[in-house]
């Protein structure tokens, strides 16, 4: 049961919801703000799968309060 690696599913999943984004936008009636969409959506789930491979999901630091001035 070898079946996709992480890093093809990671990318089919980013390149299909970009082309469900522009579909979005078409049906809108501006391609544009569905190619915005679906950049903003491809980074938000290159970021998320890059934080879960990391280790990084749900990691809570209780000395950390975000930025400080």
């Amino acid at each position: 049961m070898g079946g996709m690696s992480r890093r093809a599913r990671t990318i089919l999943l980013t390149v299909g919801l970009f082309a469900l984004a522009v579909l979005v936008g078409a049906i809108l009636g501006n391609p544009w703000l569905g190619v915005v969409i679906g950049v903003l959506v491809g980074i938000g789930v290159v970021i998320a799968a890059s934080s879960k491979r990391g280790g990084n999901q749900g990691i809570y630091d209780r000395d950390d309060d975000g930025s400080e001035l």
